[in-house]
């Protein structure tokens, strides 16, 4: 498969449209072209088409395929001649025969010898695993506790923490559940996954664990079942046991204050790559996200996986379409037959509801030029890169694989990352074309622009522009350089926008699946 992005050189004059495969019948709209435009090649435009959108490059006949990155994308709805401006009006959805092919593509990341692997500089901690950051975490079993746990987090402000220069901050996890749902089972079992991830957090020095004392979501049980245990850097406070709201709140801050002389003692030592585990994440999607800022993600991928380091590619729900190209990348048919287990999965929770794997993308992905899932998918795939498939994880399991693994997680951002970071994620990086501006603690976001204007326009929130692939400025292959590069720096220190506009402690959201009343 040819990708004129990479080959086109950084001087070329881009012309209207972006040719992904000499077997597509399809082209992207570089910019907005008009009807009547001489597209080249004998090419007219019959109608207006927007920017990041498509155009029929030669006849498609109603009922054939439409092809872009040459995989089925969906069939057309009419006769469409060349020129055509094709989207979710005539490139329409149905079932298409898919050859699984078992981990016929696999290919084992080209690892480099550990003396030759990138460093940075991270937090080394007790259990072998390096930290990014620094935070002191305060959690909560129930929302019931949410304010008091707020109020201890904010009580230490700039100020109270300057004596403690190594510590980049008191956080607070605030969640919506932990009661009002079944006692055992999945989504207790998600939920009690996802906050011992956080508290186990390469990022996070100690933790502070508060609850209201009659949840369902009951402390003694969470501890006993992840082995957790209370010590010198994890506290517990129950609301109830300590006389209620102000006495939970002063017991807080003691318990913080007693560990941050300890947390202070970490500082910043050169560590390989190989510590670095990025969750992968794309929101507010186009039709250049596909196209500049997830392929070029997926260069940068390439580059940390063959540094010894991990990548977790998830939102299961937007990988649908595209799956047997996932299982022809898995190491083993057992890999394989995991990530179709988990879409199908999928298919049966959504059956009937009115979400994106039914084919119907969300207005802000339809404005930008996807016309269905399968076309999303085929592009937030490529943020994986092109190494073989080591593992698929559930929900907030611990990420123990190097390499590109997937993560079985919704699509919707928060969740999805929120999981990534309990599996181990000390880094996200984040692509968007339409302009997200989601953040996370305890791991900082890293956020790719995938159009120029767009990144122009939202300079405080975008970390790099890949836009500049699009307007024929850079390749894809020295992009993916210079977003692995920033990987290295933001790991060792440098604060990312999100993190300078103090976005991310709203945004931790555990999976509510499965909440009953």
């Amino acid at each position: 498969m040819t990708d004129t992005l990479t080959a086109s050189p950084a001087h070329t004059v881009p012309g209207p449209l972006i040719r992904l495969d000499a077997q597509d019948n399809t082209a992207v709209a570089r910019v907005a072209i008009a009807a009547g435009t001489d597209l080249g090649d004998g090419l007219v435009a019959l109608s207006d088409v927007p920017a990041g959108h498509k155009v029929a490059t030669r006849h498609i006949a109603r009922g054939a395929p439409v092809l872009k990155y040459a995989t089925v994308i969906g069939f057309a709805g009419e006769d469409c001649p060349p020129g055509t401006y094709l989207h979710a009006h005539n490139v329409l959805m149905d079932e298409v025969q898919k050859d699984y092919r078992f981990a016929q593509d696999y290919r084992a990341p080209d690892l480099l010898p550990p003396e030759q692997r990138a460093t940075f500089l991270g937090y080394a901690r007790g259990d072998g695993r390096v930290g990014t950051r620094n935070y002191i975490g305060v959690f909560i079993t129930v929302n019931c506790a949410a304010t008091v746990a707020r109020r201890i987090a904010t009580h230490f402000d700039e100020d109270r923490l300057a004596d403690f220069p190594n510590v980049d901050g008191v956080v607070p996890f605030i969640h919506q559940q932990g009661c009002g749902m079944e006692g055992t089972g999945e989504a207790m079992d998600l939920l009690h996954r996802t906050l011992a991830g956080y508290i186990r957090h390469p990022n996070v020095a100690g933790a502070l664990v508060v609850s209201l004392g009659c949840e369902r979501n009951n402390l003694d049980r969470f501890f006993r079942d992840t082995a957790l245990e209370s010590g010198k850097m994890l506290h517990t406070v129950r609301m109830q046991d300590v006389g209620g709201t102000a006495a939970a709140i002063a017991e807080g801050k003691a318990a913080i204050l007693a560990m941050l002389p300890e947390a202070n003692t970490a500082t910043r030592t050169p560590q390989s790559a190989e510590h670095i585990t990025v969750g992968l994440q794309c929101g507010g999607s186009d039709g250049f996200s596909g196209l500049s800022a997830n392929p070029a993600l997926g260069r940068a991928v390439d580059l940390l996986t063959r540094n010894g380091g991990t990548a977790i590619l998830s939102e299961f729900p937007e990988l649908y379409g595209i799956e047997h190209t996932l299982t022809a990348r898995a190491k083993d048919e057992a890999t394989g037959r995991a990530i179709l287990d988990r879409i199908r999965w999928w298919l049966d929770y959504t059956d009937g509801k009115d979400v994106q794997m039914q084919g119907v993308v969300g207005p802000g992905n339809m404005q930008g030029g996807l016309a269905n899932v399968i076309e999303k998918a085929l592009g937030g795939a490529k943020k994986g890169g092109s190494s073989g498939i080591q593992a698929v994880y559930r929900y907030a399991e611990p990420v123990t694989a190097h390499g590109l693994v997937l993560m079985d997680t919704p699509g919707y951002d928060p969740v999805a990352a929120t999981g990534q970071i309990a599996g181990g994620a000390n880094l996200i990086a984040f692509t968007t074309g339409r302009g997200s501006c989601f953040g996370s603690y305890p791991a900082p976001t890293i956020k790719l622009a995938s159009n120029t204007p767009m990144y122009t326009k939202m300079l405080g929130d975008m970390d790099i522009n890949c836009g500049t692939v699009i307007d024929g400025a850079t390749t894809l292959d020295a992009l993916g350089e210079t977003i692995f590069a920033r990987i290295l720096a933001t790991a060792s220190g440098e604060a990312t926008k999100s993190e300078a506009a103090g976005v991310g402690a709203d945004e931790f959201a555990p999976w509510p699946i499965g909440v009953t009343g």
